[in-house]
């Protein structure tokens, strides 16, 4: 009777999955009631938490299941995903209950799941759909790779896509007769159109922020920039790259006759009432034209400051400067660093009826309704410094400007920053003390960059942790010291992790998190600026105001398992 009662536990202690898994043998009682406090703790599923620790396979979970609750297992690598039934149940409810809908039958709906004993699921289901949800077991990985795969800025423009025409925003100028029907063809071979539609249908899937098209001598390479990281796609047949340069070009309101300087355009995919924006850059090789398409998602923008990964000391001196009356706020770091994202997710805050926002930048790459965008055009004349002097005419409030890269324009926007307006601008510098240092070699007056500049935060853009394979790691101490890492910073209870690797994420990584270094522009430091110091001694100043560098941010992020020390040190190694 004993070993009966540690066999089965009492109902209440464990949730289903737990109390069938020690029933069949496959789990002890105090591993699940382990198992269901980290779960509860860390507010995932018991399901999520099991495989995490690896304590049992997927496949394993998902025939233990299925022989204990009498159900049916269902592989997703057999089936279609695309061709699967939409918008029956609501995208945020399929999120958080972990579950895929299958097919409906009747008043019978057919819900993929890996957790079949969740009766709030069931309910809620039932509650929304008016239909008696009917399980399938599928496993945990390749359930949780299906519903990353939809994405979660993606997801409703690929619902609108499965119920909708796909096609690219052309309007007739655009595709006005091409000169000969040898550029006829290239356009509109249909196997062209179908592989940039996959490709760039891919690259959505995947999170990806680029893609590259890239022609060589005997292959034709497509790659995606996933989480700051190039990877090969495919390899299709180098016949096709001319044929796929012609394409992409006519989409994008480019010339298609001229092959032998670069061009840049953009174009815009509709699925369904939704579209997106692809910013295209067209660059002549050797070989023949290499093609850069960027997804523009406008809602990266849109995320809030918290999504960004700003610690809260951080996100309080930034907030506390965006919304003064004038000034200049600053952001700083190398391409692809998230300035951009950065500078529209504090005017989306700031973006207010009552307040007129102008922008100019080269070229807008999201489009916010309630801001008025500018595109630069130096071939028309107008550039930043143009630009700037027109928004001073138009009693704007907020001006931001794409990037300040010479003394004329540095000039304006400082001048207007003292006249009573916000300016928002970015800077190619590596922190922030080498900013000011930067102004000055510009030639700027001391004066005005210490009167005007309120605050300049530098940042990079680190892998994550992916949450699911994530190990603890074991570092020697000396490294970490090395690292950047004070004797009293080891001393605590924690451990930093490593990446590992599993089916849901890029080799141990998923997604990327902000590293800030936020400094305000003290009284002090504006001393420093007046009697021309160096950038270290600012950035000597800035320490001991508190500030933290790019470096110490960053192992603030490994200390509470964000991300790696070796990740750290790559993206902060100057």
């Amino acid at each position: 009777m004993a070993a009966e009662t540690l066999v089965e536990p009492p109902p209440s202690s464990l949730s289903g999955v737990a109390r069938v898994l020690v029933n069949a043998g496959k789990l002890t009682a105090k591993s699940a009631e382990e198992l269901t406090k980290s779960a509860r703790e860390r507010k995932s599923s018991f399901v999520a938490a099991l495989i995490g620790a690896g304590a049992i396979k997927p496949d394993e979970l998902a025939h233990t299941l299925a022989i204990s609750l009498a159900l049916p297992v269902m592989d997703l690598n057999a089936v279609d995903l695309q061709k699967l039934p939409r918008n029956i149940v609501d995208q945020k409810i399929a999120n958080q209950y972990q579950l895929l809908v299958l097919g409906k039958r009747g008043n019978r709906l057919f819900i993929g799941a890996a957790d079949p004993t969740d009766q709030e699921a069931a309910e809620r289901i039932k509650f929304a759909t008016q239909l008696t949800p009917e399980w399938v077991i599928v496993e945990y990985d390749k359930l949780i790779k299906q519903i990353d795969a939809q994405g979660s800025s993606a997801t409703e423009v690929l619902e609108s896509m499965a119920g909708g025409d796909f096609d690219f925003d052309v309007t007739d100028e655009e595709t006005a007769a091409p000169e000969s029907a040898d550029v006829t063809a290239d356009v509109e071979d249909a196997p062209v159109v179908r592989f940039l539609q996959k490709m760039l249908i891919d690259a959505i899937n995947m999170r990806a922020s680029d893609l590259h098209f890239e022609p060589y001598e005997y292959t034709y390479r497509v790659r995606f920039r996933v989480d700051g990281e190039l990877r090969e796609i495919t390899q299709p047949p180098v016949a096709i790259k001319d044929k796929l340069a012609s394409r992409i070009k006519v989409i994008s309101r480019m010339d298609i006759a001229e092959k032998r300087v670069p061009q840049d355009g953009r174009m815009k995919l509709k699925f369904g009432s939704k579209a997106i924006d692809f910013r295209v850059s067209t660059l002549p090789t050797l070989f023949g034209e290499k093609v850069v398409i960027r997804i523009l998602d406008p809602s990266s923008a849109k995320l809030g400051i918290e999504a960004l990964g700003y610690e809260k000391v951080e996100k309080d001196r930034l907030m506390a400067c965006i919304f003064r009356p004038y000034g200049m706020i600053l952001v700083t770091g190398p391409t692809g660093s998230g300035k951009t994202v950065s500078l529209y997710t504090c005017l989306n805050i700031l973006n207010q009826p009552g307040v007129n926002i102008a922008t100019v930048e080269d070229p807008a790459e999201i489009n916010l309704p309630g801001i008025n965008q500018v595109n630069v055009n130096d071939r028309a004349g107008l550039t930043f410094s143009a630009a700037l002097k027109s928004f001073l005419r138009q009693d704007p409030d907020i001006i931001m400007v794409g990037e300040i890269r010479d003394l004329e324009t540095a000039d304006i926007a400082i001048k207007a920053a003292q006249t009573g307006h916000m300016v928002m601008s970015t800077l190619h510098t590596n922190d922030g003390p080498t900013t000011l240092t930067r102004l000055l070699n510009m030639g700027v007056a001391p004066f005005n960059i210490a009167s005007s500049v309120l605050l300049i935060t530098a940042q990079r853009l680190a892998r994550k942790l992916c949450e699911n394979c994530k190990k603890p790691a074991d570092y020697p101490r000396e490294s970490m010291l090395k690292a950047g890492f004070k004797p009293e910073d080891l001393d605590g209870n924690w451990r930093p992790f490593r990446a590992v690797g599993c089916s849901m994420c890029n080799n141990g990584y998923k997604g990327r998190v902000g590293i800030y270094q936020v400094m305000p522009i003290t009284e002090a430091i504006q001393r420093i600026i007046l009697s021309e110091g160096t950038a270290l001694d600012i950035a000597k100043q800035a320490q001991a105001e508190g500030v933290r560098d790019l470096r110490q941010s960053g192992l603030v992020k490994v200390r509470v398992g964000v991300t790696t020390l070796e990740e750290v040190i790559t993206v902060t190694n100057e």
